[in-house]
């Protein structure tokens, strides 16, 4: 995993390319670590999570090292929760979150999406949970999450079908809030974090304007008024 930080906005990145970003036991445990960091920062105003490179999002889990760490029901369950964990810890984050999806976005790419606030993806990406081809199960937690987002019409579709489908079909599901060109991506991210801050400025600003408005209303007399102290 990367950490960034680049003035208000942090950076959560899957940094497996050469594995399409696949996530393995290291990367999940150290997810709820940056999350701690970035929320410690008042200058963080929003977290960004993406993967390296342009291929994908997150392809799912790094199946090379299920032999030596998902081999006994020990581990598995150890596996499955430190995955849970670390989607759960970005589920709670204080900080609004966006998840930048780009090339794949499959198994627990999906998850990790679905934990992020707003999810905008370029037009080449590919969605899916291929599980059932796989012949693996999802815990309960991660089914009612996605029939949550999408209704368990669309949900049924997935986990059935275990088939992939295109970034306009996941966002007909109402999986992902917007599609763009993959060559806007970036822009409208950029775009997206400037209405961000916009907005944050305008609610500081009225807020310190009631504060000024609250302390002059409660200090002003109409029958005496001492001259300031300098």
């Amino acid at each position: 995993m990367i950490a960034e930080k680049n003035g208000a906005v942090g950076r959560l990145v899957f940094n497996k390319p050469a594995k399409r970003n696949a996530t393995s036991s290291d990367m999940w445990e150290a997810i709820p670590v940056i999350l701690d960091d970035f929320e410690k920062d008042p200058a963080i105003r929003v977290v960004v999570v993406t993967g390296a490179g342009d291929q994908a999002f997150v392809s799912g889990a790094d199946i090379s090292e299920f032999e030596k760490a998902r081999s006994t029901p020990e581990q598995i369950a150890h596996y499955d929760k430190i995955g849970e964990v670390a989607n759960a810890r970005l589920a709670k984050c204080s900080k609004p979150t966006i998840a930048r999806i780009r090339g794949f976005c499959v198994g627990g790419g999906v998850a990790v999406s679905l934990t992020c606030d707003i999810r905008i993806a370029s037009d080449n990406c590919k969605f899916g949970v291929p599980a059932a081809r796989l012949g693996l199960g999802y815990r309960a937690a991660g089914i009612k999450t996605l029939m949550d987002v999408v209704g368990p019409a669309y949900a049924k579709e997935i986990f059935f079908t275990g088939r992939m489908f295109s970034a306009q079909e996941a966002l007909g599901m109402g999986l992902i809030n917007r599609v763009v060109p993959d060559a806007e991506l970036d822009a409208y991210r950029r775009q997206l974090l400037q209405a961000d801050r916009r907005e944050r400025a305008a609610h500081d600003a009225r807020g310190q304007a009631h504060r000024r408005g609250t302390d002059a209303g409660s200090t002003a007399s109409p029958t005496s008024a001492a001259p300031p102290r300098w």
